[in-house]
């Protein structure tokens, strides 16, 4: 569990528990709880946006190339300023070459499994990325697991960290409610390569599925969702608060499952060739 999903689960009002024990029963810092972070000037928060929507387009820029294309926009921007952004968005340049992937080196990283495999049925693989989505004055990380054939989302979840245990929710959700996949295919991001997401795979006799280091297409259905969603929900809608991201995200999120054709599924959508296969 997050760090922030614990400060609040803090009752002030608790009769019986001081703050001070809850702290201690949740292992959260007590000053901890009077901290605010400080939120970006509108400046970056227009240069984040842009990075997000240019990064949709060239997932191989790295900070120095888009430092480039935003002083060509107009802005007087240094890469240093660039990097930090990007690194906070959770964005790396997606080529070969060294710091291409954000995973921890301690992790154990798995073979891709999927190359020259024929995926003709539903539950015969699932994927999963991360993304980020921008607020008016902030962003979020979103996370969707995908059945890979039908392209239907199975779950999804928002944090306002990277940690795992978002991840670890989407996860147990789709595992509850649609039985398990035969292989699971995700990055090498640290999420999916940290200790509790193996094993949550490994318990469940799951083959692990890792992309290739800056091989962005060895996922690329779950790439195509986050381009639909951003282009088709986010960008539109400019969400004031995580609330409002929220109830925007299920609402698309359910309209590209169940109402919206697939040419590659024959015009039907994901959810009508998923429920027909897994039947």
């Amino acid at each position: 569990m997050s760090v922030q999903r614990r400060r609040e689960m803090i009752d002030a009002q608790h009769k019986r528990l001081s703050l001070t024990k809850q702290c201690q029963l949740l292992n959260i810092s007590r000053t901890g709880l009077y901290y605010k972070a400080v939120g970006e000037s509108e400046l970056n928060m227009e240069l984040i946006r842009l990075i997000d929507q240019q990064y949709l387009d060239t997932p191989w820029y790295g900070s120095r190339q888009m430092t480039r294309h935003l002083r060509r926009q107009g802005y007087c921007v240094g890469r240093k300023r660039i990097r930090r952004l990007m690194r906070n968005m959770g964005l790396v340049a997606l080529v070969p070459g060294p710091h291409t992937s954000r995973r921890n080196k301690a992790h154990a990283v798995f073979p891709y499994l999927l190359r020259n495999l024929v995926v003709t049925r539903a539950n015969q693989v699932w994927c999963a990325d991360v993304t980020y989505i921008p607020l008016a004055h902030g962003f979020l990380y979103l996370v969707a697991i995908m059945d890979w054939h039908t392209r239907h989302v199975l779950a999804w979840r928002l944090s306002t960290t990277q940690d795992t245990s978002f991840c670890l929710e989407a996860l147990e959700d789709a595992l509850e409610k649609y039985g398990r996949p035969e292989i699971f295919n995700t990055d090498q991001g640290s999420q999916f390569t940290s200790a509790d997401w193996v094993s949550a795979l490994a318990s469940k006799d799951i083959r692990i599925s890792m992309d290739g280091k800056g091989r962005w297409m060895d996922n690329v259905f779950i790439e195509r969702l986050w381009r639909s969603l951003k282009y088709e929900c986010v960008y539109l809608n400019a969400f004031d608060s995580v609330r409002e991201a929220g109830a925007g995200i299920t609402h698309w999120m359910n309209y590209y499952s169940n109402e919206r054709p697939h040419s590659s599924l024959d015009d039907r959508t994901p959810s009508e060739v998923y429920l027909e296969l897994a039947a």
